[in-house]
């Protein structure tokens, strides 16, 4: 039996996202298991997985603003930007005044240009940034334009220990797409003058899917049919619903505009048939709405 559907999981410690996506096609039954939007080994936390037709979900779903909780370390630095590279000292941070973080915290808010660390995913020349450094070539990102909705910081509850020069922080922060927050320890870090890496990260909120839909692989396991969204239930927590007749249903079946049902949006709209089958994502920016992809019928 098909699961067509979203999974949203939480994803553990120490687990790569194509970890994840292996584990769900085994539990799934089908090959068709994809991401929207990759977690670190290192991070925890909502991980969105398309299964089967719901694959088609997933280019919708990338762009979605993203919320993390996180802990920062100053007074370090780590050649990936986080726990899981070499680390190296920095400046005493021991002394920053809550004026000067609060400042620093400012100046990463809003729209700003990030440089993603030199280990992301991103491609140059055809080949994986994090390969080429594990290589030993020396490679620089450029920035790109990226939005730091909201940025709050206050002092970890758990401090000095074996790292006494540093200064730990809990962060929360919410993003755009292609925002690393691991970028934003760094810059943090670099504000200050007494460098910063990421100890800790745990993405909240995908969307409108937060931790509260999601489920451990071993609840997937129990029982991979209840576990699964729905297609149309899954798109309806993420876009505007469009209630479509069986006309205009099939017009979009066939390829066909239909008339714009209000005014113009940009966003994708969920056409949901009389059946309460998810038909198609709608265009509805133009004088009439058109399909930007339609599912088969179950």
């Amino acid at each position: 039996m098909s699961l067509d559907g979203l999974l949203v999981i939480d994803k553990p410690a120490g687990w790569t996202s194509h970890d994840v996506v292996a584990r769900a096609r085994r539990l799934c039954g089908t090959r068709r298991v994809g991401h929207a939007g990759t977690l670190d080994p290192m991070a925890t936390g909502v991980l969105v997985l398309g299964v089967d037709r719901a694959t088609k979900l997933l280019t919708f779903l990338v762009g979605l603003d993203k919320t993390y909780v996180a802990t920062i370390r100053l007074g370090q630095t780590s050649v990936t930007d986080d726990a899981e590279g070499e680390v190296a000292t920095g400046a005493d941070a021991t002394g920053l005044l809550e004026g000067d973080i609060s400042a620093a915290v400012a100046s990463l808010t809003g729209e700003i240009a990030q440089r993603p660390s030199s280990v992301s995913a991103i491609k140059v020349d055809g080949v994986r940034s994090y390969s080429r450094v594990r290589s030993g070539e020396d490679v620089t990102l450029p920035t790109r334009p990226v939005t730091v909705r909201t940025f709050t910081a206050s002092r970890s509850a758990s401090q000095g220990g074996e790292h006494p020069r540093t200064l730990d922080l809990d962060v929360e922060v919410e993003v755009s797409s292609g925002t690393y927050v691991r970028a934003l320890a760094r810059d943090l870090g670099q504000a200050l003058g007494v460098g910063g890496h990421l100890t800790s990260l745990r993405r909240t909120r995908v969307g409108r899917y937060d931790l509260d839909m999601a489920l451990t692989l071993d609840a997937v396991e129990a029982d991979p049919g209840a576990a699964v969204v729905p297609m149309a239930d899954a798109a309806a927590a993420a876009f505007a619903v469009r209630r479509l007749t069986e006309e205009e249903e099939l017009a979009l079946r066939y390829g066909q505009r239909i008339e714009r049902s209000g005014e113009r949006q940009n966003e994708p709209v969920a056409g949901i048939g009389a059946s309460g089958e998810l038909v198609a994502i709608l265009d509805e920016s133009g004088e009439e709405t058109r399909s930007r992809v339609v599912f088969p019928r179950g």
